[in-house]
């Protein structure tokens, strides 16, 4: 039991959904859960699963990153059915012994009545799935994201530095406090909070805007990764941001 199949549609739209209140498959660090299901998904997951594609961005950042290699994070890896949901079938691939004794079973002069309901089920399943979200009210989803922003040198001017990294306004991103961590060697960089709507901002975008200013930025890095709970689009006025 898991998130089904991640290579089709249908199952992708249940992990976008599971990822809508969570920052990873499991806990509150990355960890091998989230390097299991991001090696089984086939590339990027499209534009329309925010989420999933917001969360495969975060997870793709950390595993390129020359601090944390997939081997170094937390946790043991399992088989994909026993991440996400439990009450979604999970028809992923994920032993080929396993699957070599599937083929062995299979009788080519028999019935495909067991496959043919368990498809049934899972349709039956994922249509309930998705008429209980639409009944639900829209909801705005955000987190707040704690930066490094590294600088080139002890000559880097870290006050403009700041200056250009706040002048990055977009619908959904609100700076907040801001500190300068010595590094070494005279160097500093800056730390600086942020809270961002899931659905209008990631965190690929935030570097690669945030990067552009390549006199001042040599590097950003996502140091802490919090959800907000998710509260009604009209509540946004009336809840601070940081």
């Amino acid at each position: 039991m898991g998130f089904g199949n991640l290579k089709s549609h249908s199952s992708l739209q249940v992990f976008n959904e599971f990822l809508a209140d969570q920052s990873y498959i499991e806990g509150y660090v990355p960890s091998q859960s989230d390097v299991a299901v991001s090696e089984a998904l086939s590339g990027a997951p499209s534009a329309d699963l925010y989420h999933a594609l917001r969360w495969y961005n975060h997870i793709k950042g950390i595993l390129q990153s020359y601090e944390k290699q997939a081997s170094s994070l937390p946790g043991v890896k399992k088989q994909l059915g026993k991440y996400g949901p439990v009450d979604i079938e999970d028809t992923t691939d994920t032993n080929a012994k396993e699957a070599k004794e599937d083929d062995d079973d299979i009788d080519l002069f028999g019935s495909d009545d067991e496959s043919e309901e368990a498809k049934r089920i899972r349709e039956e399943r994922l249509a309930q799935h998705e008429a209980k979200k639409s009944k639900k009210p829209a909801l705005l989803v955000k987190s707040t994201l704690l930066l490094d922003v590294k600088t080139w040198d002890d000559e880097t001017d870290v006050t403009k530095l700041e200056e250009c990294v706040r002048m990055n306004e977009m619908d959904g991103l609100v700076w907040g406090s801001s500190k300068l961590v010595p590094v070494g060697y005279g160097i500093k960089k800056l730390q600086i909070t942020c809270v961002v709507e899931d659905d209008k901002v990631g965190t690929g975008l935030l570097e690669e805007r945030t990067t552009a200013f390549e006199d001042f930025v040599q590097s950003m890095d996502v140091a802490a990764f919090k959800k907000i709970p998710r509260m009604p689009a009209v509540a946004l006025q009336q809840t601070p941001y940081l």
